[in-house]
């Protein structure tokens, strides 16, 4: 047990170091890297007010219309997708073998229809690929399955439209599962980089795409890249603080079902 406890504590020390090295950086005075001196100690904005007019805000302001769109969709045809199997549909295996499927792979094929549906460089071309997620359709899925099915077929019984169920008895049930799978799927479109540098230009790059490209610019400034990536990091971290233990909750189940 005391083994357990230190590695446990090992690994939480692992994970935390770079986040404390994030906001440590943020805060950095210059005159630490003037003197190459990274033990001085101090607090500054001036790295904040540097970020402004570099385009993060920009960048975010992409980001959440592409992302935050994206999660809509996902919710929807996931929630559809989830009753559908659960209903009889035999497209399980297909589901996770899309799960286990690096998204990377696809980035040519489509990049080719993007191009033929004319929507390179466009805000399309960062949602309509995304549209579907599988991992979104496991997590409702699972959590279809512990539904007590009795509910359904009593508001069959009743009269009740397939699309009536889904959407005034399905999802209030679903909702903490619904909220789970969102910040989830906001996090994974949050934190494209690939994608979107190859499919857009400058013009609607999102906050990681600017970020990379930032560090590549401006490698030396740490302090500005610190700033940058913890404001970049904000929201993600505000979505799981507030929502961890929906998170947990879900996935844990979801994986026990």
């Amino acid at each position: 047990m005391i083994v357990l406890r230190i590695a446990t504590g090992l690994f939480a020390a692992f994970v935390a170091l770079p986040l404390l090295w994030l906001v440590y950086a943020a805060f950095l005075p210059a005159e630490a890297l003037l003197m190459a001196d990274l033990t001085t100690l101090g607090f500054t904005l001036q790295n904040f007010r540097d970020v402004v007019g570099t385009g993060l805000f920009s960048s975010m302001a992409v980001s959440v219309v592409a992302s935050g769109t994206t999660v809509l969709a996902q919710l929807a045809f996931g929630l559809a997708a989830a009753y559908a199997i659960r209903n009889g549909a035999r497209v399980t295996a297909l589901v996770l073998v899309l799960l286990a499927l690096p998204s990377e792979l696809l980035l040519v094929p489509l990049y080719r229809l993007l191009q033929t549906l004319l929507l390179i460089d466009t805000l399309g071309a960062l949602i309509v690929p995304f549209l579907a997620s599988p991992l979104v359709v496991f997590l409702l899925l699972q959590a279809l399955r512990r539904v007590a099915w009795e509910v359904v077929e009593a508001a069959r019984i009743d009269g009740a439209s397939e699309a009536v169920i889904l959407t005034r008895v399905v999802t209030p049930i679903l909702r903490p599962e619904l909220t789970a799978a969102a910040v989830l799927a906001f996090a994974a479109h949050w934190n494209l980089v690939l994608f979107p540098r190859v499919t857009t230009t400058e013009d609607l790059w999102t906050v990681q795409v600017f970020l990379s490209n930032l560090l590549r610019t401006r490698p030396f400034e740490w302090g500005l890249l610190g700033a940058a990536a913890l404001l970049a990091s904000a929201p993600i971290l505000v979505l799981y603080v507030v929502f961890e233990k929906r998170i947990l909750s879900t996935f844990e189940a979801g994986f026990r079902t």
